[in-house]
């Protein structure tokens, strides 16, 4: 009977262990096809070893099942290396299932043009929250957080909160370190106003917490409530709109915002192109008074379907 017992207890710390993951299941793909020479392993490695860190390590004190791990993937465009310093271009992506459906939002979709950072195969990738170790460790960091902050905040008002200081704690840490001019592009406070340093500056900020509280609407009042009543759940996304044309207007060009409509400028279109009349003119309008640049796709809301 104890040996029966023993076994019993075993299986269930087994499969309690089991169950319990990390955060992230993220993918990462390099793209070095503008590097000359044949030797491409150090491409390999760094993929590798930026894959198993973000996988791997536990970015949060909550306990995540499984099929809770949010699916997120980093993209490094390499466009030079010299020196043992690469320079790449960065896009992150993050994305969310909507209940009830097979169908996951994009949540983040973020391109960093300025991503630069030394690296030699096999270098280490450590992270220690109150410690700069690197400028590598300390970018991937950053967009994990981010990751996970912009997730929290799709499910509860405001949650993301405590992970976009851990941002702001990153990007304060790398403005104090000892960086070279490439690698400390990014961080700066006054080097772009869409940057690392301006996004999370927006995301922290007071007066942006209108729109944060319309980014958990979107998506639990929202896209959530399809399944229960699309008209409804369409009609609360309509009226929460206006909040980034009064964050754009606030502050011209925001990054925030433009964020925002990066990751969700297709999905909008497919919501509201089964939309009223009203509706339809409503949301058009006002996605082409703040984002010109792509009326060509906010068109679809009114093409016939």
């Amino acid at each position: 009977m104890r040996f029966l017992r023993i076994i019993i207890l075993l299986v269930a710390v087994t499969f309690a262990l089991a169950s319990e993951a990390q955060e992230l299941k993220c993918t990462v793909t390099i793209n070095s096809d503008q590097i000359q020479g044949s030797n491409k392993e150090v491409f390999n490695t760094l993929r590798s070893s930026i894959e198993d860190f973000v996988n791997n390590t536990k970015w949060t004190n909550l306990t995540f099942q499984d099929k809770e791990r949010i699916e997120c993937s980093m993209m490094l465009v390499v466009k030079s290396m010299e020196n043992n310093i690469m320079s790449c271009e960065f896009t992150c992506q993050s994305r969310r299932p909507v209940y009830g459906t097979s169908y996951s939002t994009p949540v983040l979709n973020f391109q960093d043009k300025t991503f630069s950072f030394a690296y030699q195969e096999f270098d280490r990738i450590d992270f220690q929250q109150s410690t700069f170790t690197s400028n590598l460790t300390a970018l991937v960091a950053y967009y994990c957080y981010l990751i996970i902050g912009y997730d929290m905040d799709s499910f509860s008002r405001l949650g993301g909160t405590p992970y976009f200081q851990v941002c702001e704690q990153i990007v304060t840490s790398a403005q104090s370190a000892s960086l070279d001019e490439s690698e400390a592009k990014g961080w700066k406070a006054f080097d772009s106003n869409r940057n690392r340093y301006a996004l999370i500056n927006n995301l922290i900020d007071e007066a942006f917490k209108p729109y944060r509280m319309f980014f958990y609407e979107y998506h639990r009042l929202g896209l959530d409530e399809m399944i229960n009543n699309v008209a409804n759940a369409r009609a609360r996304i309509a009226n929460g709109l206006p909040v980034l044309k009064e964050a754009n207007r606030a502050r011209p060009a925001t990054y925030v915002v433009t964020t925002f409509l990066d990751s969700k400028n297709d999905e909008l279109v497919n919501i509201f192109a089964g939309g009223t009349a009203e509706e339809k003119k409503k949301v058009y309008d006002l996605l082409v008074d703040i984002d010109p640049t792509r009326m060509s796709i906010y068109d679809g809301i009114n093409r016939e379907r």
